[in-house]
């Protein structure tokens, strides 16, 4: 049998060309692979290449700009009250475009860059919580006096809600920031806070079953810790939400970026910028963000949070490192078992 072959022209040294020589496709096949092997790699060096400016930009951004918060952090003393003030708020708003920053660019980052980018973030925002503690005045617990002639007594909906304070911070300890506020311990109740109680402000959900939270309004963190059989919804989230010992409850939340520790069997309705992670986690499940206020558009953009970027599906377990193989730690909620519509929880609830 003879063996398949092209017919190609070869120039001898005088100009003269040999016609019919047949060279065999097998070697035209290994040369035609040689070529598309030794462009890919071209390819995947250049990508490489982008992929490490890009790292480094971030890197000397990030750090550049963590250092001048650290800057501010340390100038601020009880010599000129105001003065500190406003460098805390000037951090704050620093801080969050730092952390917005950092969702955007995660997709080209290592997960060691990403966890080292998130520690200090977490240290930043710590420094600004211990600053502010040291430098603002703390509001004590005290019981307030309902002696004003009624003789009807608050509904439990309102007597969880003056565990916190008037301008409702929540009191976990004997003295806490005037910039946190929230709900803690409390058992089968309907907690609410409005825009105004809220405004940008860290939010603190801890201890609760079986209740019914709704925040209208857009908090600058949310932390929820050790909730059981609970359904919370928030509004616009302008940094992080971090949810830790959850179990068997409903999460709706629209954020920059979303940690989620020691969970299990629990939905979460997402509209996230970043993307997810999972740690410790076991039947978690997703589904995109549902739910609407009046006002809520608003908050998206007080928040900075880009409503037409929802990366709710894409979800990193630390836990589970086999790539291209899912996580058997999380899973979508199917379309037909999803919630669209939620009960219609307001200021008046409080007051039956």
């Amino acid at each position: 049998m003879a063996a398949l072959g092209v017919d190609v022209n070869v120039g001898n040294d005088d100009g003269e060309s040999n016609a019919g020589i047949k060279v065999p496709e097998r070697v035209l096949r290994r040369d035609q692979a040689r070529l598309e092997e030794a462009e890919r790699r071209r390819n995947v060096k250049e990508s490489q290449t982008v992929t490490e400016e890009k790292s480094d930009f971030f890197t000397s951004t990030f750090n550049d700009e963590k250092t001048t918060v650290e800057e501010m952090l340390s100038s601020c003393n009880h010599n000129d009250r105001d003065k500190s003030q406003n460098t805390l708020e000037e951090a704050t708003s620093k801080i969050q475009q730092l952390q917005k920053f950092f969702n955007d660019s995660m997709m080209f980052l290592t997960q060691y860059e990403i966890r080292q980018a998130q520690a200090s973030l977490q240290k930043l925002q710590s420094s600004l919580a211990e600053k502010r503690d040291e430098l603002l005045p703390k509001k004590k617990f005290a019981f307030r006096s309902r002696n004003t002639g009624a003789t009807k007594q608050p509904p439990p909906d309102q007597q969880t809600l003056d565990k916190s304070d008037a301008a409702g911070t929540v009191v976990v300890d004997a003295a806490v920031s005037v910039n946190q506020c929230g709900f803690s311990n409390a058992d089968s109740q309907v907690l609410i806070k409005q825009a105004e109680e809220i405004q940008q402000r860290d939010v603190l959900l801890s201890h609760l079953t079986n209740c019914k939270v709704r925040l209208y309004g857009c908090p600058s963190t949310v932390h929820i810790k050790n909730v059981r059989g609970c359904e919370i919804l928030s509004g616009p989230v302008s940094s992080s939400v971090f949810v830790d010992q959850c179990t068997d409850s409903t999460l709706v939340f629209p954020c920059q970026q979303l940690r989620t520790h020691n969970t299990t069997a629990t939905r979460i309705y997402l509209h996230v910028t970043s993307r997810a992670i999972i740690e410790d986690c076991h039947g978690v499940q997703f589904a995109p963000f549902a739910w609407s206020y009046p006002g809520i558009e608003d908050h998206f953009k007080v928040a900075g949070v880009d409503p037409n970027r929802n990366n709710w599906r894409e979800v990193d377990d630390f836990n589970w490192l086999a790539a291209g193989t899912p996580s058997p730690n999380w899973t979508v909620i199917p379309e037909t078992e999803r919630i669209c519509s939620w009960d219609v929880v307001g200021q008046e609830s409080l007051q039956l």
